[in-house]
């Protein structure tokens, strides 16, 4: 009995050691999980404002599906223009003598296309719908037109939502990062980019995630 005993003692002694030190080890792990995919995933959001802006600036309105982002990213052109002053004199009646009217002349130089303005060699835009860390995974995207102060503006929102990109992780830890509420974390459930709500393409992820070159 007193073999039996020591060697359960023993068990429970390794068992009670373990699960303190994964107690300690589990949220470092998971910390640096969550950073290395979330700081790919706002790569992937910035891409998605980059091009939506651009497509913005040619069509007036945003995108509302990656299909359309990624062919006009694929066949897009921005007009380069240059505005120069100029005047010449115009008789004017009320008057009776010649006045001299100035006017602004815009002049179209060129074209350039919008996959080597945003992109250059790389092609990784054809995967913009693609959830980094998440196989088979895609962004949610959308985009509208609202009402704000008697003004019809263009938005849009690309998301995906944290549980997607942790659905490997410890529940409790993912449940634990849902609830965060910080300046320098990603507060809420979701990773997003613009809104349906607001005239806004700003994303809700901390200063820390803004890391150049982590392009997936």
């Amino acid at each position: 009995m007193k073999t039996i005993i020591q060697i359960v003692l023993w068990i429970g002694c390794i068992v009670l050691g373990y699960l303190i030190y994964n107690s300690i080890t589990g949220p470092i792990e998971f910390a640096e999980v969550k950073q290395e995919r979330f700081g790919k995933v706002v790569a992937k959001l910035k891409d998605i404002r980059n091009s939506q802006e651009a497509y913005k600036t040619v069509n007036g309105r945003y995108a509302n599906d990656f299909n359309s982002l990624i062919k006009f990213i694929d066949t897009g052109k921005y007009v380069i223009t240059q505005q120069r002053d100029s005047s010449f004199m115009e008789f004017d009646k009320a008057y009776g003598i010649d006045l001299l009217r100035e006017v602004k002349i815009i002049d179209t130089l060129g074209f350039v296309s919008v996959r080597d303005s945003l992109f250059k060699e790389d092609t990784r835009y054809k995967n913009l719908m693609d959830v980094p860390g998440a196989p088979g995974e895609k962004f949610t995207m959308k985009s509208a037109i609202i009402e704000k102060s008697g003004y019809k503006a263009p938005v849009f929102e690309a998301k995906v939502s944290k549980s997607v990109l942790l659905a490997d992780q410890p529940k409790d830890l993912v449940a634990r990062e849902n609830a965060q509420v910080s300046v320098e974390e990603v507060n809420g459930t979701e990773i997003k980019v613009g809104s349906l709500e607001e005239v806004s393409t700003s994303g809700n992820w901390p200063p820390i995630y803004d890391k150049k070159g982590d392009q997936d």
